[in-house]
């Protein structure tokens, strides 16, 4: 039997990422956004025993556009997803699928000590996944 290596949430994880405040308006928080492959918008803690939140581009297009309500008067934390779901950097990215497949989450950040570290979708752990079973790769 061939024993598979694991692979870590790290290992393949997104490590740049936006963090905005739940106060800016969804126009300003935009405007900040660099970081357009990670999907999302990390909400940062107002406090030391607040939760991190999360605005995925998805949710800006329904809660906002859908709706035709105004990005400058819509603000984060209207449509925030708070507390998130997150995944520690040492699970196994088999386990983080699992995990997404449960929960129907798509992505979610990556926290270890109370840090975001990074963020994980689907797309980091398959695409890495498929690089390894490809005699042709360079890993």
């Amino acid at each position: 039997m061939i024993k598979t290596p694991v692979i870590r949430v790290r290992d393949v994880m997104l490590r740049e990422f936006d963090m905005v405040s739940g106060q800016e308006t969804i126009s300003e928080a935009l405007a900040k956004m660099k970081h357009v492959k990670t999907r999302l918008l990390m909400v940062d803690k107002r406090h030391d025993d607040d939760e991190y939140g999360i605005v995925r581009l998805g949710d800006i297009a329904r809660q906002v556009l859908a709706k035709d309500r105004s990005p400058d008067r819509v603000n984060v934390y209207e449509i925030m997803s708070k507390p998130v779901i997150s995944v520690p950097p040492t699970m196994d990215i088999r386990y983080c699928a699992r995990l997404f497949e449960r929960f129907g989450l798509q992505r979610a950040p990556v926290i270890e000590g109370g840090t975001v570290l990074g963020i994980i979708g689907y797309d980091e752990m398959l695409l890495h996944w498929l690089n390894l079973d490809d005699p042709g790769s360079d890993e």
